[in-house]
């Protein structure tokens, strides 16, 4: 969008806009952060059964009448698409995050916005399967990560949205050589973290030496310290990385490393810069779906789910996404252009002085 509408409003919905603020700024001109949806959802399903989040949130947008959400429910009727961004967190380990999508077409249906979701990790499914085909009803496109999320929807089967600027990531890093580990102890099924810790311990006792170094990667501050903290003995202060220094200097990936990780994005980011690596899941049905769809474009690491047993060991040589990765790019960035393609006309949509007007109308009632 930076590139192509440079000139156009582009909102961010998400949980924690102040941070989110900081963390984008300079993104796009024309940047503005809200909660507006995602705040409705999260206070919705602090009263309400998951399934009937969604028509709560819908019954809002529709209807306003709540000083605390009008205004920003006004402004999202300006949008001309509204865009699910990929993510593993429309399933069932929240299914009241289903309220999201309630949220949107209800917008299209004051609007005529078009809709879009893309780089979807479904699993485990929020709604019973005999829903599923209507989860994205009314949307213009939709397009998901993984083969199991592809055959739940019935729907192409696509990549994770962090493909689009991967590329970039990826050119920006120093890549050191070592052993690099990041596990994280939110998101665990039980029992599952002091397991991981324990693995990822006896793994660096074998790969490490002398003459290789090993780094902690923080992901997200405080879910990731705990595990640290367990393994200190074995990594040096100094060679622990804040995610603030990451965000700042770019992940320090290379092809002449060793991952051991928990955390998905890591999985993606440094295999595709030809790193080695063992993924580890914390959570069934979850992180392993998550991990096995990196597997299945090549990251060639291994991916250990808890389940099977055995000792871990590193990949001898590195996957094929690294050969891969610039078609993968090129992929997504040929999804980002179907949907956002250069010079289209304004949408056929009913005049915004229109929208705002009756908005209003409603507002004073």
């Amino acid at each position: 969008m930076a590139e192509r509408f440079p000139e156009t409003a582009v909102w961010v919905d998400c949980p924690q806009p102040g941070t989110a603020a900081l963390l984008f700024e300079g993104l796009h001109p024309k940047l503005r952060i809200t909660n507006t949806l995602w705040r409705a959802v999260s206070e919705a399903a602090a009263e309400l059964p998951a399934e009937d989040v969604g028509q709560r949130v819908a019954d809002l947008v529709t209807n306003l009448g709540s000083p605390a959400y009008d205004l920003g429910l006004v402004k999202l009727r300006e949008a001309r698409s509204l865009h699910l961004l990929g993510g593993g967190y429309v399933n069932a380990v929240w299914p009241h995050h289903t309220g999201l999508i309630a949220g949107m077409r209800a917008v299209q249906s004051l609007t005529g916005a078009r809709l879009y979701a893309t780089g979807q990790g479904l699993m485990p499914f929020a709604v019973p399967a005999e829903r599923a085909s209507r989860l994205f009803e009314g949307f213009d496109y939709v397009s998901v990560r993984d083969e199991e999320s592809a055959v739940a929807l019935s729907a192409k089967l696509g990549l994770d949205d962090a493909f689009l600027g991967v590329g970039a990531e990826v050119a920006r890093s120093a890549g050191r050589e070592g052993i690099f580990v990041c596990i994280q102890a939110d998101m665990n099924d039980e029992g599952r973290f002091q397991e991981v810790v324990a693995s990822a311990r006896s793994l660096i006792e074998e790969l490490a030496d002398d003459e290789t170094p090993v780094y902690y990667v923080e992901a997200i501050p405080g879910a990731d310290h705990p595990a640290y903290a367990l393994l200190a003995d074995l990594i040096p202060q100094e060679n622990f990385l804040p995610f603030a220094q990451v965000w700042q200097e770019g992940l320090p990936i290379g092809p002449r490393q060793q991952w051991i990780t928990t955390r998905f994005h890591f999985h993606l980011l440094a295999a595709a810069a030809g790193a080695r690596g063992v993924a580890l899941s914390v959570k069934a049905g979850y992180y392993d779906i998550k991990h096995g769809s990196l597997a299945a474009i090549g990251s060639g690491w291994a991916v250990d789910s808890g389940r099977a047993g055995g000792r871990l060991a590193m990949p001898e040589a590195a996957g094929s996404l690294q050969l891969t990765l610039a078609n993968r790019v090129e992929q997504k960035r040929a999804e980002a252009g179907q949907l956002y393609p250069a010079g289209r006309p304004a949408e056929r949509r009913p005049a915004l002085h229109s929208l705002r007007r009756k908005a209003f109308s409603a507002l004073t009632r």
